[in-house]
This record gives structure tokens, sequence and C-alpha cells, in this order.
């Protein structure tokens, strides 16, 4: 029979700790625009241009150029709207920067967080194999005290019935 490890000497599976605790080393990334006031704004605006509320009011403010020219209530920007595609130009020539800044920004928060996700799965599996091997060592321990115990029960029938046996050999007392 191999020698019987101590409960005490078994590993335990390492404590609970939160969610996050694989996310926190990599908070301090600096992104293409940094962290600055500057940079949270630079994002802020670059997502800002994807939204409904953008595409809506850029729609509704050029229809209202294009409808206050075209019907002479002004003529500061007459067909073909020249200074419409200007502004237009110039508005992409700001946006697509930005939003490509914004975008590998997103990207290296993902590529992060993902690198932090499989690290944080390798702990569980290796939380789950240190478990096992636990489980494992209280399963045989378990089985080697069940075979003890039967022991020690047919030990304890063989004296009972031999205890009997002897007491009924044994002449009466008067």
């Amino acid at each position: 029979m191999p020698a019987q490890q101590p409960l005490s000497e078994i590993p335990k599976p390492p404590t609970v700790a939160d969610h996050l605790r694989f996310h926190r080393p990599h908070l301090h990334l600096a992104a293409p625009f940094g962290n600055n006031w500057f940079a949270l704004k630079a994002e802020a605006f670059a997502r800002f241009f994807g939204t409904p509320v953008f595409l809506m009011a850029q729609t509704g403010i050029v229809l209202l150029w294009i409808v206050v020219n075209a019907f002479g209530l002004t003529q500061f920007d007459v067909y073909p709207f020249i200074l419409l595609n200007l502004a237009f130009s110039l508005q992409a020539a700001y946006a697509a920067p930005l939003i490509l800044l914004a975008q590998t920004r997103q990207a290296e928060r993902d590529k992060v967080h993902a690198d932090a996700d499989a690290e944080h799965r390798e702990a569980l599996a290796s939380s789950a194999a240190a478990s096992t091997v636990t489980l494992l060592e209280l399963l045989r321990q378990n089985t080697q005290l069940t075979e003890l115990s039967q022991r020690l029960t047919e030990r304890i029938e063989a004296l009972t019935i031999e205890m009997h046996r002897h007491l009924l050999q044994r002449p009466p007392q008067a």
C-alpha cells in the first residue's frame, strides 16, 4: 500500500479572484492618440462620425444649404456648390485620420484584452487541473479509509463471533 499523503500536503486550488485581474496590468498602455484630454476628445469625435445623430444632422445641414442657395434665399454658394464641396473635403481630410487612429486605438485594446482573456483561460485550466489532482488524491484517501473501515468491521465481526463462541462454551456459574 502506498504511503498516505497527509491532507495538509495536498495542493489547494487558488482562491477565486476578480475576473479583471489579468486586464489590470495593461491599463497603462498609451494609445496612438495618447491619454491626454486631446486624445480622449479626438477619439470621441471620431466615434461620433458614425452615429445616426451625426449623419442626420449632416444630411439636414446639406439639404438646408442646397435649398437656401438653389432657391436664391442667399447667394454665398451658388450651383455647383463649390464651398459645400470644399467643406466636405475639409471634413474628410480631418475625419479619415481621426477614424483610422480611433480604429488603431481600439485594435490595440482588443488585442490586449484578448491576450488577457487567454491568460485567464490558462489560469482557469491550471486551476482546474490542480483541483482534479486534489480531488483524485482525496478519492484515493477515501478509498483507503473505506478499505480500512471494511477490514476493521470484519475484524470486529470475527472478534464478536469468537467472544460469542467463547461465552457459549463456558460452563454456567452457580
